[in-house]
C-alpha cells in the first residue's frame, strides 16, 4: 500500500497524528467497559474542563460560524468523553464509595467540598439549578436557533445558487469566485444541518447526567448499606456527596459547551468576534448610553435604593457615551491612513513586479532617441494636445479612449515613432528634426529645396522642407505641419481606425452605469434575457468599426430593445440600429447640410443580389460571388471614388440594405474611411446630391 502524499506535510507526522487521534477515541470507548484508576479519572476530568473552556474561547473569537465548522464533531467527542467519565466515575463510586470521599478521585472530592460546602443538600440544590439552566434555558434556545437556521439556510440555497449564476452570466464575478461562493454555500448548508443534529447531543447529555446522578445516589445508598455495612444516614451522606460532586464536575463542562453552541448558532450572518460584535453594536449609539446613564442616576436618587452602585454605573455609561465616538473617529482616521499607506506600498511594489511588465498600455506611442529629446522639450504642449484629442473623441464618438502612453524605445531608429494598440505595432513613420511637412495637391509644389514624401495619416502628397523656408511656403499658400502636429494627426487617425478594438467590456459597463435610471431599467429588461452584455458590446463595436458614433446611447438601446427579441446575430441587430439612428449618421456625413452620394449601378445591384444565397425561410446564409466579379467591382469603385475625391468632395457610397455589409467588406481595404450607407439609412429631410453611379 502506498501513502498519499500531501505537499508540505511530512508523512511521519501525519501518520502519528492520525494514530494518536484514533487511540484517543478508543481510550474513551474503553472507559465505558473497563475500570479506570482514580489518577486517570482526575486527568480525564481536568481534560474535559480544559476542552470545554477551549471550545468556549474559540466560539467567542471566531469571525463567523463557518470558521468553526468542526464544532459538531468536537461537540460529539466532548459529549462522549463526559459520558465515558460519568460511567467510569460511577463504577468507582459504587465500588469504593465506602472507603471515603476520595474514592472517585480528588477532583470529585474537591468539588463536593468546595461547591457544596460539606452539605449535600446545598449540592443537590446547586446541581438542580445548573441542570435547569443548561437543559431549559441554554440548550433549548440553542436547539431552536440551530433548527430554524438549518431550515432557512436549506430553503435559501436555490435562490443563492441562482444569484451566483446570474452574477457569473453578467460578468460581475469570474469562474473562480463563483466556485468559491458555491463551495461556501455548500459548507454553510452542511454546517447548519450538522448543528441542528449536534444540538441534540447537548440536550441528551444534560438528561443523561441527571439520570446518572440519580442512579448513583440511589444505588450508592443501597450498596453502602448492604455491601459495606454502613448506617443508612452515613451511606446517604457519603454517596450523595460523591454523586453530586461527580454530577457537578460533569455538568459544569456541559454548561460551558452548551453556552459555546448557543454563541455559535446565535452569531448568524454577522462577522467578527463576539466581543467586537456585542461591544461595537452596543457602543454605536451614544444617545442610548446617555439616556441609560440618566436612568441610573434617577434610580440612585429614589428613597430606599443605594446610591453608590447606580451612580457608579451611570458614570461609566456617561463616560462611554462621551469617549466611544471619539475613539471610533480616531480609529477610522488610523484605518484611512493605513489604507493610504498600503495602497502607496502596493503601487510601489507593482511597478517592480513581473506582473506589471505583462500589463501593457492600451495605446502606446514609442519614439526614437532624437524624437524623445524633442518631445521632452515640448512635453507640456504635447500633454495639452493629447488631452484635447481624448476630449474630442469622447464628444464625437461617445466614450473615453484609453490614455496614450509615451515611451522612448532605443531599439528603433532615432527619428522613428511607432504607434501600438494593445502592444501590437499598427503604424510607424519617420520624422525629420529641424524640418516641417508641407502639404500640396496636384502638380503645384513648393518652390523650395526639399524631399517629397507621403503624409502618414491620410496618404496625401507632401514635402519635407527645412524650417528656414517656413515663412516662404506659408506666403505661397501651402499648408504646413510641424513634427508634433504630424505625429498627433497620425495618432488620431490610427485611433479612429481602431475604435472598435479600444471599446473594452469595462468601458461598455461604465457607459451603461452612467445612464439615467429609466434606461437602466430598460437594460435590466433586455440583459441578459434577450441579449448578453457582451452581445451588446459587440453591437457597439460593429458601429464603431464603421466610425458610427455611439454618443446617443439611449437611442441605440431603444433600437436594440426593439429587435433583440426577434434576432440573435449581432450583425442583424447593428443593421437595425443604424436604420434607427439614420438622422445622426446623415448629419455626421453631410457637408453643409448636403449628403453627397455615389450609388450602385443597375448592373452591380443585380450582381450582388444574385450572389446572395438564402435558406428556406428567405434569410441570407452566404455571399457567393465570382472572384473575378469582385475584382471588377473593386476596380470600378476605385475609379469612381478617386475621381470624386480628387475634386475635393466628401462622398458616401449608397447600396441596398441587404448587400450593404458585403459592399463594405469589399471596399474597406481600399478605402477604410469611405462610409457605406443603405437606402433606409438616409433620413427624411436630408438633401441628397448624387455625384454618379458605379457602373
Amino acid at each position: 500500500m502506498t501513502d498519499v502524499m500531501v505537499p508540505g506535510v511530512p508523512v511521519e507526522r501525519r501518520i502519528g497524528t492520525d494514530v494518536a487521534f484514533a487511540v484517543g477515541i478508543v481510550a474513551i470507548l474503553t472507559m465505558l467497559v473497563l475500570p479506570v484508576p482514580t489518577l486517570l479519572i482526575d486527568i480525564g476530568l481536568a481534560f474535559s474542563i480544559a476542552l470545554s473552556a477551549l471550545i468556549l474561547m474559540v466560539a467567542l473569537w471566531i469571525q463567523r460560524p463557518l470558521d468553526f465548522s468542526a464544532f459538531p464533531t468536537v461537540l460529539l467527542i466532548a459529549t462522549i468523553l463526559r459520558l465515558a467519565l460519568n460511567v467510569a466515575t460511577t463504577r468507582l463510586i459504587l465500588s469504593h464509595g465506602g472507603e471515603g470521599e476520595t474514592a472517585a478521585g480528588y477532583i470529585v472530592a474537591g468539588f463536593s467540598k468546595f461547591v457544596m460546602g460539606g452539605d449535600f443538600v446545598i449540592g443537590l440544590i446547586i446541581f438542580a439549578i445548573l441542570v435547569t439552566v443548561n437543559f431549559v434555558v441554554i440548550t433549548k434556545g440553542a436547539t431552536r436557533i440551530a433548527e430554524v437556521g438549518a431550515r432557512f439556510t436549506l430553503d435559501a440555497i436555490p435562490g443563492k445558487q441562482m444569484a451566483i449564476d446570474a452574477d457569473l452570466s453578467a460578468g460581475l464575478i469570474d469562474d473562480k469566485e463563483a466556485q468559491r461562493r458555491r463551495r461556501e454555500l455548500e459548507e454553510e448548508s452542511a454546517f447548519f444541518g450538522a448543528m441542528d443534529g449536534a444540538s441534540k447531543f447537548v440536550r441528551g447529555d444534560a438528561i443523561a447526567c441527571l439520570i446518572i446522578t440519580s442512579i448513583n445516589i440511589f444505588g450508592g445508598i443501597v450498596i453502602g448499606v448492604t455491601h459495606h455495612g454502613l448506617p443508612l444516614a452515613q451511606a446517604a451522606d457519603i454517596f450523595t456527596k460523591l454523586s453530586v460532586g461527580e454530577g457537578l464536575v460533569s455538568q459544569i463542562p456541559a454548561l460551558i459547551v452548551s453556552l459555546s453552541a448557543g454563541l455559535l448558532v446565535s452569531k448568524g450572518g454577522t462577522r467578527g468576534s463576539a466581543e467586537q460584535m456585542v461591544l461595537r453594536q452596543l457602543g454605536s449609539y451614544p444617545r442610548a448610553q446617555s439616556v441609560a446613564a440618566l436612568m441610573m442616576f434617577a434610580l440612585g436618587m429614589l428613597p430606599g435604593l443605594p446610591l453608590m452602585p447606580f451612580a457608579f454605573l451611570g458614570g461609566v455609561m456617561a463616560f462611554m457615551s462621551y469617549a466611544l465616538p471619539r475613539r471610533r473617529a480616531a480609529e477610522q482616521q488610523d484605518e484611512q491612513a493605513r489604507a493610504t499607506q498600503d495602497q502607496a506600498r502596493a503601487q510601489a511594489e507593482s511597478k517592480d513586479s513581473i506582473k506589471e511588465c505583462l500589463r501593457g498600455a492600451d495605446i502606446e506611442l514609442c519614439v526614437g532617441s532624437q524624437l524623445a529629446v524633442q518631445m521632452l522639450n515640448a512635453h507640456g504642449e504635447l500633454a495639452h494636445r493629447v488631452s484635447k484629442i481624448r476630449r474630442r473623441f469622447a464628444t464625437q464618438y461617445g466614450f473615453v479612449i484609453p490614455e496614450i502612453k509615451l515611451t522612448d524605445d532605443l531599439s528603433i531608429a532615432p527619428k522613428t515613432y511607432r504607434i501600438k494598440i494593445y502592444g501590437t505595432v499598427v503604424a510607424q513613420h519617420d520624422l525629420r528634426i529641424g524640418e516641417v511637412l508641407v502639404l500640396f495637391d496636384g502638380d503645384r509644389k513648393p518652390d523650395v529645396p526639399g524631399d517629397e514624401t507621403i503624409e502618414p495619416a491620410f496618404g496625401m502628397k507632401a514635402m519635407w522642407v527645412p524650417d528656414t523656408f517656413l515663412d516662404q511656403v506659408k506666403q505661397d499658400g501651402f499648408k504646413v505641419a510641424d513634427n508634433i502636429s504630424v505625429l498627433l494627426t497620425h495618432v488620431s487617425e490610427v485611433i479612429r481606425s481602431n475604435l472598435a478594438q479600444l471599446l473594452s467590456y469595462k468601458d461598455t459597463r461604465a457607459l451603461l452605469d452612467r445612464l439615467d435610471p429609466e434606461y437602466k431599467r430598460l437594460i435590466d429588461d433586455i440583459c441578459p434575457s434577450q441579449i448578453s452584455y457582451s452581445g451588446l458590446q459587440a453591437v457597439l463595436k460593429l458601429l464603431l468599426s464603421e466610425r458610427i458614433s455611439i454618443r446617443n446611447l439611449h437611442l441605440i438601446l431603444e433600437a436594440v430593445a426593439e429587435i433583440a427579441p426577434h434576432v440573435r446575430r449581432s450583425e442583424q441587430i447593428a443593421e437595425h440600429v443604424r436604420m434607427r439612428i439614420a438622422q445622426q449618421i446623415c448629419g455626421d456625413y453631410s457637408d453643409n447640410g448636403v449628403l453627397k452620394v455615389l450609388r450602385l449601378g443597375n448592373r452591380w445591384d443585380l450582381a450582388f443580389h444574385q450572389s446572395l444565397k438564402r435558406d428556406g425561410k428567405g434569410e441570407i446564409v452566404e455571399f457567393d460571388a465570382d472572384p473575378r466579379l469582385v475584382e471588377q467591382f473593386a476596380a470600378d469603385v476605385s475609379v469612381a471614388v478617386r475621381k470624386v475625391t480628387g475634386q475635393g468632395e466628401n462622398v458616401v457610397l449608397v447600396a441596398p440594405p441587404e448587400v450593404r455589409p458585403y459592399v463594405r467588406m469589399i471596399t474597406e481595404r481600399m478605402f477604410p474611411t469611405l462610409p457605406i450607407l443603405s437606402h433606409v439609412e438616409i433620413a427624411r429631410g436630408v438633401e441628397v446630391m448624387s455625384l454618379g453611379a458605379i457602373s
